[in-house]
């Protein structure tokens, strides 16, 4: 049982996990400023339940990332949200390399994003990722499968522009 009681565990948890929370509330929010909120409130919601045990480094990451999904679901539903304007788009949060990859990503609806996302980048089995996101394993790889298609549909329409 991992268990969440001492400053230098919960500042060892957020030097560990802190990014790949940024980077999934990102692909979720498109804004660096509402993504580091959101990586602020998770922060704070584990600070809530430190007494809670995680069965392992696993489980914590798991609750980890369904607490990110959820709090940018929240976040997009606030009434702030919909009235504040974006000040514009700052950096992506990628290497060079992923850049390209992750704009045609953020093209796709938000349930192949994220499957996407924690299929390859964090690289959880379909089984995984339908317990952290609660849903049925089906729903997932066929979401995985259609997701994969339309991403390739984009880039292969994007590369075909180019030739």
């Amino acid at each position: 049982m991992l268990s969440i009681n001492k400053e230098h565990e919960y500042t060892k948890i957020v030097d560990l996990y802190a990014d790949m929370i940024y980077r999934i509330a990102y692909q979720n929010l498109f804004h660096a400023s509402d993504a580091q909120d959101v990586v602020q409130d998770v922060f704070l919601k584990l600070l809530k339940h430190q007494n809670q045990c995680f069965q392992d480094e696993e489980h914590l990451k798991a609750w980890l990332i369904k607490a990110t999904v959820n709090q940018c679901l929240d976040y997009r539903r606030s009434f702030f949200r919909r009235r504040v304007v974006p000040l514009g788009d700052i950096d992506v949060p990628y290497e060079p390399q992923e850049h390209a990859v992750m704009e045609e990503l953020y093209q796709l609806p938000k349930d192949y994003r994220n499957i996407l996302y924690l299929y390859y980048y964090e690289e959880y089995t379909i089984k995984e990722i339908a317990q952290i996101l609660g849903k049925k394993q089906n729903t997932v790889n066929s979401k995985l499968t259609r997701g994969r298609k339309r991403l390739k549909k984009l880039m292969e329409g994007k590369h075909g522009q180019l030739l």
